[in-house]
């Protein structure tokens, strides 16, 4: 069968066996997952809870799943519920956060949290409702509304573009397919176990219809896919090239006492890393350099090169030089200090956590009990 033969048929044939062939497929190999309810826990009728979800969904964004696995199960141990997460301090929930990035995703959690309570404890069941909250887009509204709440949305995350895309051979860059994928998927998405058709469509993505190598002989829609057919399905999804990140440079300074505190600063809630703390800086941004001599040290003092790091953000690669002293004196304005027994515990982002490792190794990392 000629390849365009092939897509046309993906894309106009029926609809409801490709649903039912993935779904036969997740019930015998989901990922078990701690925020997931199982096919057999659903069939017995145990439903998924919307704050697990949505805490989850938050979470993964632009976030692996290994990476979260630990993070989600500290959050749920400790916050338990909707209400019991409003009633935490922000400081709080930031520290939880520190470690996994994008912090606007965390403060935004918060207000999501503090807005859901006043409102009664529910989220809303629709995606129209669910966008209407803070933090929450269109992928994660429909995310929950599918899993929680059986709505038949159109769950599109990369996974979902990336198995889409080998599906009907989609030779747009992805950059400017997202509409056609999303219709797509839209046509695809069963009127029953819409959230185990999402999440199929995501284990799919992550486990056979990987990004290299994908396990196409292992795949339950080999039979409807274009890209199998051309025998190329790695040249999808089909990507413009990308362009060098600028490289900015600044200085970071580790003040440490003799009793091992480090002098420690809050960012600014708004912008990058808001709200998270760190060592002081030079004025470095993602659009502008900071200095990278001592002459930018919060205070005067004998400070000597610890190292340098480097780190790379969305938009940016940084460089930091790594200055450290001891000090006796007090905090300037704006600072403070932190305890050694109580660094693994400030909401430190990786960045930060990089520079006082190169200044004082093994600082960061929890210490254990004696």
């Amino acid at each position: 069968m000629a390849l365009h033969d092939q897509t046309r048929k993906t894309a106009s044939g029926d609809r409801g066996e490709i649903a039912a062939r993935l779904l036969v497929w997740y019930d015998a190999h989901h990922r078990d997952l701690p925020w997931r309810i199982a096919p057999r826990e659903l069939a017995r009728g145990v439903r998924p809870d919307p704050y697990r979800v949505w805490l989850s969904e938050v979470m993964l964004q632009q976030t692996t799943v290994e990476a979260v696995k630990s993070y989600f199960r500290a959050f749920v141990q400790k916050w338990p519920d909707i209400n019991a997460l409003a009633a935490a301090q922000t400081e709080d929930v930031m520290k939880a956060w520190a470690g996994l990035g994008y912090y606007s995703r965390a403060r935004n959690l918060k207000a999501c949290a503090d807005l859901v309570a006043r409102q009664g404890g529910s989220f809303p069941d629709t995606q129209a409702g669910l966008r209407a909250l803070p933090g929450i887009g269109a992928y994660t509204a429909a995310a929950i509304a599918a899993i929680a709440f059986d709505e038949p949305a159109a769950v599109v995350d990369g996974n979902v573009e990336r198995v889409v895309s080998r599906l009907f051979s989609i030779a747009t860059p992805l950059s400017e397919a997202k509409g056609d994928i999303r219709a797509y998927v839209e046509r695809m998405v069963p009127g029953t176990r819409p959230g185990d058709f999402a999440q199929a469509m995501m284990d799919l993505g992550a486990t056979i219809c990987t990004p290299r190598r994908p396990r196409c002989m292992l795949c339950p829609l080999r039979e409807d896919c274009s890209a199998t057919v051309s025998g190329d399905p790695e040249h999808f999804p089909v990507r413009l090239p990308k362009g060098e990140k600028p490289l900015r440079r600044g200085a970071a300074f580790v003040a440490l006492r003799a009793d091992g505190a480090i002098l420690l600063r809050k960012r600014a809630d708004k912008g990058l890393l808001g709200g998270m703390t760190e060592v002081p800086t030079s004025g470095w941004t993602a659009r502008v350099d900071g200095a990278t001599t001592d002459a930018a040290a919060p205070f005067p003092g004998d400070w000597r090169l610890a190292g340098r790091i480097g780190h790379v953000f969305t938009h940016f690669a940084l460089e930091l030089d790594v200055f450290k002293t001891m000090t006796d004196g007090a905090a300037p304005v704006g600072h403070f200090w932190s305890l050694a027994q109580e660094i693994s515990g400030e909401a430190l982002p990786t960045v930060m956590k990089k520079v006082i490792e190169a200044a004082i190794p093994g600082a960061t990392k929890k210490q254990r009990a004696h």
